[in-house]
């Protein structure tokens, strides 16, 4: 069967690999920028979830336009609670310096975020915040609370589940086809994976962007959608380097690429298109980790239609049946 087009992925292989090294470097320094930084110590600035801590979220009584606040403001009213405020003087309270102050919704939700506090300390939060910048609706004011244990916990839960997916991942692609092409199915997720952490890892040190379990739901989608891409490309290079033996392994593969490309892609921009829906319409509680789907579907498809095949077709066909 003729290819669909005609792709000459073993002449540009380099351009691939440049392409892949250098985006997978750039993630690695992002992880380790943020390792490296005091007020994050981790390769991903962890959400609420997974670090403990107090959420308290607070929707404004106004219409279309809300006046302006500035979160420094908002920080200093609570950082006042420590001397007017009898559950905030001990040595053991909480560090209110550390507050984490966001202006959602064109300022109509304030967010903050803090260390672990005590409900009575809570309530004192959300008495100031709404005496110094309210009105606020009552009715839509929440106070989350997790406490330290509970968010390693949920981390550790987090960790173990992308382990077994990923070996489980490991332990189909061996027994499905032989060791060369598992091994670099593997490397294929492993470089889809490590793509959308390093986009996190560099939105969290710049913009605070901090990852939770929707985030590690979405690399188990990621995981499965680019073994799932890359399968079928070697599926179909297994068919042609039967079919053409006439011809060397890596023209195989070029011609299996250019046979699935249409479907590899046509496949992608199907899966991209809800995905941009929930980006625009989804809401900001969907707003990120429909974001990590978006860089992984399309990092998937070029490893599963450019890097898998362009690092097999400089191996040997021998033995690849």
């Amino acid at each position: 069967m003729k290819s669909n087009f005609n792709v000459q992925l073993y002449k540009n292989r380099k351009f691939v690999w440049l392409v892949s090294f250098s985006i997978s470097l750039i993630s690695i320094i992002g992880m380790v920028l943020c390792f490296k930084n005091p007020t994050i110590k981790a390769p991903l600035k962890l959400g609420l979830e997974y670090t403990g801590g107090t959420q308290i979220t607070l929707e404004r009584s106004c219409k279309d336009n809300c006046t302006n606040l500035n979160t420094s403001d908002i920080s200093n009213s609570l950082i006042s609670l420590k001397n007017l405020d009898n559950n905030f003087n001990s040595n053991t309270s909480p560090n209110l310096n550390s507050s984490q102050i966001q202006l959602l919704d064109n300022a109509k939700l304030i967010s903050i975020r803090l260390p672990f506090l005590s409900s009575v300390q809570s309530e004192s939060i959300v008495t100031e915040v709404k005496k110094s910048f309210g009105p606020f609706i009552n009715e839509s004011t929440s106070v989350e609370i997790i406490g330290p244990t509970l968010g390693k916990q949920l981390l550790k839960s987090s960790l173990i589940s992308l382990f077994f997916a990923f070996l489980g991942i490991a332990l189909y692609i061996n027994f499905r086809y032989d060791r060369r092409y598992s091994v670099l199915a593997l490397f294929a997720l492993f470089h889809d994976v490590l793509i959308v952490c390093g986009v996190f890892s560099w939105l969290g040190y710049f913009y605070n962007i901090e990852v939770d379990s929707l985030f590690a739901v979405s690399l188990l989608t990621i995981a499965g959608y680019s073994v799932n891409n890359t399968v079928v490309v070697f599926d179909r290079i297994r068919e042609k380097s039967l079919l053409e033996k006439q011809l060397s392994f890596k023209y195989q593969i070029d011609n299996a690429v250019g046979s699935t490309l249409t479907r590899t892609l046509y496949t992608s921009f199907t899966t991209l298109l809800p995905l941009v829906c929930i980006l625009i319409w989804g809401g900001s509680t969907l707003y990120w980790f429909a974001f990590s789907l978006v860089i992984g579907v399309i990092a998937g498809s070029w490893s599963s239609i450019a890097l898998a095949p362009s690092l097999l077709s400089v191996t040997s066909n021998k033995d690849l049946d």
